[in-house]
């Protein structure tokens, strides 16, 4: 099972990139803002139509699926997803199940295995409006989960999280990928990366800049390129970090 990217153009925002989402790996997807970050995720799960290039999934042609196999098999985390009606937070993952069932039933087992993983049971009866950004970005995550999808596309999930739920967001889609599941995450953390993810592909400006271990990756000159700053490295107990200390 793979999803990949080959020299994929979209306008002037992405151009010729090439890249495979491989299960049981969690893929960090950097750069600035604005390198092209969010144009590819949502061309990988069909939601933009490239200009050029060609994306698969298992060796398919993403195009030549239809609207209910590529959202069984993808599911994407938005930045900043949206909930415009009041409904119960059970109801809002319950919606997870559409493309597998053709409706979202709340008492699915996979409804409450993924608000267990995405630690929202407590929520479950609650109102969707009435929740805060960090604990709705949970939701929508437990709403993807629900779908159990071979791949899952997440764009900036952790922006609206307070430090204890990055981690556990983070360790939360380790988790996943260990289970078989091909995870691409877009970071801004670059000590979240390298603690959490297996892979790191670099973006700049819409090209692909580098990619490999994020060790590999977050070089000294690759970080003057991509982002225009100096970093600080140093190891912690729980593992490496890395902190920007200056723009350049």
């Amino acid at each position: 099972m793979t999803l990949t990217l080959s020299h994929l153009t979209v306008n002037h925002r992405l151009q010729d990139v090439s890249l495979t989402c491989e299960p049981g790996k969690v893929t960090a997807l950097l750069g600035e803002n604005g390198a092209g970050k969010t144009t590819l995720l949502r061309a990988a799960c069909g939601l933009l139509k490239p200009a050029s290039g060609e994306i698969t999934l298992n060796g398919a042609p993403l195009s030549s699926l239809s609207f209910n196999a590529r959202a069984k098999a993808i599911a994407f985390l938005p930045q900043q997803a949206t909930c415009h009606w009041n409904a119960s937070v059970r109801d809002v993952i319950a919606l997870g199940r559409l493309p597998h069932e053709g409706a979202a039933h709340p008492g699915h087992p996979a409804v409450r295995h993924a608000a267990e993983a995405a630690d929202v049971m407590p929520l479950l009866e609650r109102d969707i409006l009435t929740l805060s950004a960090g604990e709705r970005q949970r939701v929508f995550l437990a709403r993807a989960l629900a779908t159990e999808p071979q791949f899952l596309l997440a764009d900036e999930p952790i922006a609206s999280l307070d430090p204890r739920h990055q981690l556990s967001m983070m360790a939360l889609l380790k988790r996943q990928a260990a289970s078989g599941m091909g995870v691409i995450v877009a970071l801004h953390d670059l000590t979240l990366a390298l603690r959490f993810c297996a892979r790191a592909v670099l973006l700049s400006k819409g090209r692909l800049l580098a990619e490999g271990t994020p060790a590999d990756v977050l070089t000294d000159n690759n970080l003057r390129f991509a982002f225009g700053i100096e970093a600080e490295r140093g190891a912690g107990k729980d593992g490496p970090y890395i902190l920007p200390s200056k723009a350049v």
